[in-house]
């Protein structure tokens, strides 16, 4: 089993991090349209952990924008790479996700993460963070809302709400499924939230998670799982 190992240099501590993400911040391209949906590869990244062998399995998932087939995908295990810091969760788990998208025989085109863009404390969540080191554009669409505030969006697939911090628009409550609990999505890096909304529906034709996030996650648990096997095996 190869294990990806923390990169020479990276972050050890939160006030390191800190100085990194600010810089990395202002990298941040948030005045792009980006593309429509069905028009380039769309590619979930998810991520699974074993805490008690400091492991963390990455999964990137590419499918075809038009039709959600799957046309390839890639795994990558490594060590978890930072402590758990709330709002600094993208750097446990960076160095494993940039292998994975590495590992991928086609261009990924955009970045489809389960978490947070500019819907983060700081304005630089994990779709943001991966947009801007892989100059990619990204999205985030997460299961949970956060600490942000937003009032119920309608009850039909495509009626939203406004996630809102201190008075800032930082993302969208967006109804998938009719009478179904929304998700909550955020823009990432050069894409619009209008298009991060319209990508996050044509991803959701039947269930109310983007196929892209359904995909990866059951990827990367399936790949945490064989290599804790091999582990046990050498």
């Amino acid at each position: 089993m190869t294990i990806i190992e923390i990169p020479e240099g990276w972050p050890a501590d939160e006030a390191s991090a800190l100085v990194v993400q600010e810089e990395l911040r202002g990298r941040l391209v948030v005045d792009e349209e980006g593309p429509g949906p069905g028009e380039v590869h769309v590619t979930g990244v998810d991520v699974a952990y074993d805490d008690e062998r400091d492991l963390v399995a990455a999964a990137a998932v590419v499918l075809d924008g038009r039709t959600l087939e799957v046309v390839a995908e890639a795994t990558a295990v490594g060590r978890v790479s930072f402590p758990y810091v709330p709002g600094l969760l993208a750097f446990r788990e960076i160095p494993t996700v940039l292998a994975a998208l590495g590992r991928l025989s086609v261009d990924p085109g955009l970045l489809v993460c389960d978490g947070y863009g500019l819907a983060h404390p700081r304005r630089f969540g994990l779709a943001s963070h991966l947009g801007v080191l892989t100059g990619r554009p990204s999205i985030g669409v997460a299961k949970n809302p956060f600490t942000f505030t937003y009032e119920q969006p309608g009850v039909e697939r495509g009626e939203f709400s406004d996630l809102v911090a201190e008075g800032e628009t930082v993302g969208r409550a967006l109804r998938t499924r009719a009478d179904v609990k929304p998700v909550f999505v955020s823009v990432g890096h050069r894409v619009s939230l209008e298009r991060a909304c319209a990508h996050t529906l044509h991803l959701t034709p039947r269930y109310r998670l983007p196929e892209t996030t359904r995909h990866a996650d059951s990827l990367c648990r399936r790949a945490l799982r064989e290599a804790l096997e091999a582990d046990e095996a050498e």
